[in-house]
């Protein structure tokens, strides 16, 4: 008899925790150490940080992105509490995400070499696919002279939405008085207007910058084939 042997163990009947994939919007004054601080904590909780984009500075203070790999979702209460246990900082949001989300700024460049690639005919229908997927909004719209022409989602009540966007025509979808559930943005050359919206997440800055500079290449590319 081999002593020192015992069987193998059924690895198929242990359960393995899931690690999960969460994106946590945080406020924090704009000083050296803050971020270390909050990193800090996150690995306190056995957090990964796997990436971080800045969304909006100013006034002496930031709001950052982190995306942040946790063993268990039972962890995020207490994530939530050590950040917001940094002086100065507080958590705007936090939620579980797909683990192959991609880069936003990727994503854009990505969502423009579809758009080019696609045929003519079909590059409203990708954009409009597209910027709800990489703008992670609720709802898409395209309109036409004030006439919806395409469409994602359920948009909030057409009326209010046509009469904003007809009243801020002089402005751009960067303005700091937009409100902060709305994307915006004026096709000069297609002549289209296009909105995109989502509830329970705050838009900021950066995400504005992105979008508006993603309508810039969609318009010269969907002006290519003009609108019936």
């Amino acid at each position: 008899m081999v002593t020192g042997w015992s069987p193998p163990r059924d690895v198929g009947a242990c359960t393995v925790p899931a690690v999960i994939t969460i994106v946590v919007r945080v406020w924090m004054p704009d000083r050296p150490g803050a971020l270390g601080q909050v990193a800090s904590r996150i690995g306190a909780v056995r957090g990964d940080v796997l990436s971080i984009e800045i969304l909006e500075q100013g006034g002496g203070r930031a709001i950052d992105e982190l995306t942040v790999a946790l063993p268990d979702d039972d962890l995020m209460p207490l994530l939530t509490a050590e950040i917001d246990a940094v002086d100065g900082v507080a958590v705007e949001s936090i939620r579980v995400v797909d683990p192959d989300r991609t880069d936003a700024s990727l994503s854009a460049l990505a969502l423009g070499a579809a758009i080019a690639e696609s045929l003519p005919a079909e590059r409203l229908e990708v954009m409009v696919g597209g910027i709800q997927r990489f703008a992670e909004t609720d709802w898409v719209m395209v309109l036409d002279n004030g006439d919806p022409i395409a469409q994602l989602g359920v948009p909030p009540e057409i009326g209010w939405l046509t009469a904003f966007l007809a009243g801020s025509e002089h402005l751009d979808g960067l303005d700091d008085s937009a409100p902060s559930d709305l994307l915006w943005g004026h096709m000069i050359t297609s002549a289209l207007t296009v909105a995109a919206g989502r509830t329970g997440n705050p838009i900021h800055e950066r995400e504005r910058v992105r979008f508006s500079l993603l309508l810039r290449l969609a318009d010269a590319l969907v002006s290519q084939h003009p609108v019936a």
